[in-house]
């Protein structure tokens, strides 16, 4: 890890859904212990509507949040790197740690589907957080 703080990108396609979902979550739960940053190999137009509706029943607003295409840079500057369906289109750069999290793709999905995805995505990253900047 960084000596000052981590960093964690989280990734996946389309940086619609579970990246975004991860990175509020980290962001929520960790406040200014962790840089927390996502990205999509090839982002969508907007957030899932589900996403944002699952994630503000938890009073998490992710509703201005905007797909981001993945950078270089973006992996460079994290320590860790977690990826969600995105395959091999993540940058390998020695001494990051990766990650790969099995989880379903929320896209077509309504809020009845996206909600356990959230929950996991919460548990995911209540366990990263207590590795990368325990309290």
């Amino acid at each position: 890890m960084s000596e000052t703080k981590p960093s964690v990108l989280f990734v996946c396609v389309h940086n619609a859904g579970r990246s975004q979902m991860a990175a509020a979550w980290l962001t929520h739960l960790a406040g200014d212990r962790v840089e927390v940053r996502s990205a999509g190999s090839n982002p969508g137009a907007a957030v899932n509507p589900a996403a944002v509706a699952a994630m503000a029943e938890v009073g998490i607003d992710i509703s201005a949040e905007t797909p981001k295409i993945l950078t270089i840079d973006a992996v460079r500057e994290s320590d860790v790197c977690i990826t969600m369906g995105c395959g091999d289109t993540c940058p390998v750069f020695p001494g990051k740690r990766y990650l790969d999290w099995q989880l379903e793709d929320p896209a077509g999905h309504g809020i009845d589907a996206v909600r356990p995805i959230r929950d996991a995505i919460e548990s995911l990253v209540r366990g990263l957080l207590a590795e990368v900047a325990p309290t």
